[in-house]
Order: C-alpha cells, then sequence, then structure tokens
C-alpha cells in the first residue's frame, strides 16, 4: 500500500534544509574518529602479542600464554555485533551523530582502564580478577568499535556525491591504517625511551599508550561534536514522520515503517548481511594477521627485536594506507565489486608466498628485518585493497532507514569470520604444522570471499535518497 504519493515525497524532500558541510571537513571528521577508535583497538592487539601473554597470562606457558592472549584479543569481535545492534538501533532512530559519539566516549573510557589494570602478580589471591577485567573491557572495546565502523562509514557515504563516493567513503577507513602507525610509533617510542631490556616497559611503559589515549578522544569529540546530521538520514525522518500521520488509524501492517532497524533489516535484506559478512571475512583474516599475529610472530619465530617489530608495523601503515584510498578511487572507476574480486585475487595468490618472504634469510640467530617488513607491507596491502571499497559498498546495500544496523551487523559478522577466529587459529596451526599451515588458511577464506562476492548486486553511482524515495513508494 501506497503511504506517500511521489508529489508529497518530494515535498518532504524539499522541505528538508539541506546544509552540507564541506566534503574536506566531513573526511576530517570521520577519519579522526576512526583513527582514535582503531588506535585503542590495537594498542590492544600490540599489547597481546608482546605484554599480555607473559604479564596476564604467564602461569599457562609461552605458547599457552600466546594463545589465551589472543582469545581476549577474540573476545571483542564477538562484541561487534552486539554494539552494531545497540548503536545501529539509535544511529538509525536518533542519529549517526550520537551514536558515534557514543562509541568514542566508550572506547576512551574502557582504552584508559586497561592501561591502569593491576596484573595478576599484584592482585595476590585475587589474581583471577585481572584477567577477568582484561576481558570485561575488551569486549566494551569491540562493542564500541561495532558502532563506530558502520557510522563513519556510511555518514561519509551519505554525504558523498554519487560519483566520487568510493573515494569519499574510503578516507575514514584511513583510520586502522593511520591507527596502526600511530600504535607502532607510540609503543616503539615508549620502549626506546625506557629501553628494550630494562624491564620497565614490561613494568609499566606498556601502559603509557592506553592512558595517553584519553587525550586522543577529547580531540576526537570536538571534531566529531562539530558535525550535523546528514540530509540522506534528514529525509528518510521526515518521510518516515510523513508516512506516520499517513498511516495514523491504518492497520499494523499499514504502519510497517515503525518496526525495529534491527528486525526491518534481518527480515528485508538478511541475504545482504550474511553475504556481506562472509564476503569480507577475507579483509579481516588479513588485516589482523597482519597487524597482530605477525607481531608475535615477528618477535618471537624470527627473533627480532620489539623496536624492528615495531618500527616495521610504522613502515607498513603508509603502504596501508595507500592502497585504502586506491581501492576507493578504483572503486568509483571499476566498480565495488571489480576492486574487491582484484583484492579476492591478490589476497589467494599472496597467502601462498606470505611465509616464504616472511621467513627469507632466517637462520639460528633469527629472520631478516627487511624481508619481515616486507611480509607484513603485502600483507596488509591484501587488505587495504578491500577495506577502501568496503567504506561505500556495505553502506550503499541497504536501506537508510536501518543502514546503520545493518552495514554494522555485516561488518560484525566479517569480524567473527575473519577477525576473531583466523589469528587464534594461527597460532594452533603455527605451533603444529608450521606457517605454511597459516598461509593454506589464508587461501580458503580467500576463495570463499571471492565467490561470495560474485553473489553481490554491484552499487556503484546509486542515489541513495532516491532509491529510498522509490522503495516508499513501491511499498
Amino acid at each position: 500500500m501506497t503511504l506517500m504519493s511521489r508529489d508529497q515525497q518530494q515535498v518532504t524532500r524539499a522541505a528538508v534544509p539541506v546544509k552540507k558541510p564541506p566534503m574536506a571537513r566531513v573526511a576530517v571528521a570521520t577519519t579522526v574518529g576512526t583513527t582514535i577508535e582503531y588506535y585503542d583497538f590495537f594498542i590492544y592487539g600490540t599489547a597481546a602479542a608482546l605484554v599480555f601473554p607473559t604479564l596476564f597470562f604467564g602461569a599457562l606457558g609461552e605458547a599457552g600464554g600466546l594463545v589465551a592472549s589472543f582469545a581476549t584479543f577474540a573476545v571483542a569481535f564477538f562484541a561487534r555485533p552486539v554494539g552494531a545492534v545497540v548503536f545501529g538501533h539509535f544511529g538509525d532512530r536518533i542519529g549517526r551523530k550520537k551514536a558515534l559519539v557514543a562509541t568514542l566516549l566508550i572506547m576512551g573510557v574502557a582504552t584508559v582502564l586497561i592501561g591502569l589494570l593491576p596484573t595478576p602478580a599484584a592482585l595476590g589471591s585475587f589474581a583471577v580478577l585481572a584477567p577477568i577485567l582484561l576481558v570485561t573491557l575488551r569486549f566494551l572495546q569491540g562493542f564500541a568499535v561495532g558502532g563506530e565502523w558502520a557510522g563513519a562509514a556510511l555518514m561519509a557515504a551519505e554525504y558523498a556525491p554519487p560519483k566520487l563516493r568510493g573515494y569519499f567513503a574510503s578516507l575514514p577507513m584511513l583510520g586502522p591504517a593511520i591507527a596502526f602507525g600511530l600504535a607502532s610509533s607510540t609503543f616503539l617510542i615508549t620502549n626506546i625511551t625506557l629501553g628494550d631490556s630494562s624491564g620497565a616497559f614490561m613494568e609499566f611503559g606498556w601502559r603509557v599508550p592506553f592512558v595517553l589515549s584519553a587525550a586522543l578522544v577529547i580531540v576526537g569529540l570536538w571534531i566529531r561534536l562539530s558535525l550535523e546530521e546528514t540530509p540522506v538520514f534528514l529525509e528518510a525522518k521526515a518521510r518516515a514522520r510523513a508516512q506516520e500521520a499517513a498511516a495514523a488509524g491504518r492497520p499494523a501492517a499499514a504502519r510497517e515503517h515503525r518496526t525495529l532497524p534491527i528486525w526491518a533489516s534481518v527480515r528485508r535484506q538478511w541475504k545482504e548481511m550474511v553475504l556481506g559478512g562472509v564476503a569480507f571475512s577475507s579483509l579481516f583474516a588479513f588485516f589482523y594477521i597482519g597487524t597482530s599475529f605477525l607481531t608475535s610472530y615477528g618477535s618471537s619465530v624470527l627473533k627480532l627485536e620489539r623496536n624492528e617489530v615495531l618500527l616495521a608495523g610504522v613502515i607498513t601503515s603508509v603502504f596501508f594506507a595507500i592502497a585504502t584510498v586506491g581501492s576507493g578511487i578504483l572503486s568509483d572507476r571499476i566498480g565495488r565489486r571489480g576492486t574487491l574480486l582484484v583484492a579476492g585475487v591478490a589476497g589467494l595468490v599472496w597467502s601462498f608466498v606470505m611465509f616464504p618472504v616472511l621467513n627469507a634469510g632466517l637462520t639460528e640467530e633469527g629472520g631478516s628485518f627487511l624481508f619481515f617488513t616486507l611480509g607484513v607491507i603485502g600483507t596488509l596491502v591484501v587488505a587495504g585493497l578491500s577495506f577502501g571499497a568496503a567504506g561505500s559498498f556495505l553502506p550503499e546495500l541497504f536501506q537508510t532507514e536501518y543502514r546503520y544496523t545493518g552495514a554494522g551487523l555485516a561488518y560484525g559478522l566479517a569480524g567473527i569470520l575473519g577477525g576473531a577466529l583466523p589469528p587464534l587459529a594461527a597460532a594452533t596451526l603455527l605451533a603444529a604444522f608450521g606457517g605454511g599451515a597459516v598461509g593454506l588458511m589464508l587461501s580458503g577464506i580467500a576463495v570463499i570471499s571471492v565467490v561470495v562476492l560474485a553473489m553481490l548486486r554491484e552499487t556503484r553511482g546509486s542515489d541513495l535518497a532516491a532509491e529510498d524515495a522509490e522503495r516508499v513508494h513501491a511499498s
């Protein structure tokens, strides 16, 4: 049943004051926000590889401590869908901006508290509380990131002109690249200042990046509060109010627009959520293998100095950022699916050569800093090729009324499939079968992603507001 005529829709759309800020301002606000969120997220990953196995799980032995540490790392990925549902609901109902402010606050508080956590040794008979608190705060980090990514991505996508949406939506995706370099730099500077072998780093130096994140959060809030809601969202809200007025006194079926975003997205576009989650699982697999697992691999297997491992992360972040923006630009030229298929094929090829590159020059004394750096660069370039196009592709798949929820759930599912499980499995596979087994696992994930991507529609050039209006007219 049609609740609004085309003329009513045009009047509603015209009644919404379209006050667009410069795209540069939108890009800065969304990129700074995601950078801070992922900085907080990444310093945990770095600490999970270099610090937590010894400080919080030392009683389990070297291998057991590493597995337990990455298990706490994985907890955040299971929290992401929860965050996507909660923040998606409020983001789709009351606004993207308010939800994004909340995610930044929660992430900031959780990260600072991790930096202040007592170790099991300090708690004595209450030692078990230390890992429990660590897991709880890690859950809150994942909860916040579950609402952050979709909100930042769709805010950039909804503001951007259709022909350049791939480029502008890739800019918030720079956040992970910048954050990875920033997190590595912070740990590197702290380690150099305190001395690699002094013991001060393990005692209190690792806490510095966590506590200092409070300053970044304050800056991020100031910038994020300067943005207004997107015109696309305001038009959708105006249509919803008009529909509600038109549906007054009608049966419940005619008031379907009041359905909760989570229910509407699952009922109407569950296929896009499931397929999108599976398709982007390879993004997370390469991303977290490159940022967390290889950090541990370089330190424990290749026997590189901690400063060398961290410096490799700083260098890699530059190439990661270039690949991310390049992917967004390419998606405006050849399409979202085409770009993502290129990334999938690149990932399939790289999975077979990654460990031979990492292990090149390996002797009893250890591995090569040069080849380790090249290995990390290759892995994160593959991830960047997917990251850039994801910023526009996932938001374009969903309707405005539940775009925050739908894109966030798809991204959260991808995080579980590719970000939580592969790094955890990689530690076990490496110990049992060697690096070749990890590469084989990545190749399988890449193949599945390529197959599923082929099942999704191309979205390049879509007019988000116009498509929403057409859907309302057809309802």
